[in-house]
């Protein structure tokens, strides 16, 4: 599977941004996404995933009501929609894949598919 995240840019506080995730690829279809992301000097940390039939979604506390997570199976796409953005949340952004149905996908090291990441700098 490949990854290939975009849609970051730079925005001031309380704007939005939609990030995308394409997938292509064996397996490109299947599974749930996760997005993560990280700050230079610190840990990766997760942000949102969906499983495969978008049916359960999951966020990170600081992100809840926020952001909104949705997919295109069709098109092999999962989108990350960004609003209300805060100075903190400027940081690199990942989607990555497990390859596996059932998998945690807030545990990154279930994912060993990752795009090359986009970055989101929200400035105040």
């Amino acid at each position: 599977v490949q990854l290939q995240a975009s849609g970051g840019g730079l925005v001031q506080a309380g704007e939005s941004l939609t990030l995308s995730c394409a997938a292509s690829g064996r397996d490109a279809s299947k599974y749930g996404t996760g997005w993560f992301r990280q700050v230079p000097g610190k840990e990766r940390e997760f942000v949102s995933a969906t499983t495969w039939s978008g049916r359960n979604s999951y966020y990170a506390e600081h992100v809840k009501g926020r952001f909104t997570i949705s997919r295109d199976n069709d098109d092999n796409m999962v989108y990350l929609q960004m609003n209300s953005l805060k100075p903190e949340d400027t940081a690199v952004h990942y989607c990555a894949k497990p390859t596996a149905y059932g998998v945690d996908l807030t545990q990154e090291g279930l994912c060993p598919y990752w795009g090359q990441g986009t970055q989101v700098t929200v400035s105040s």
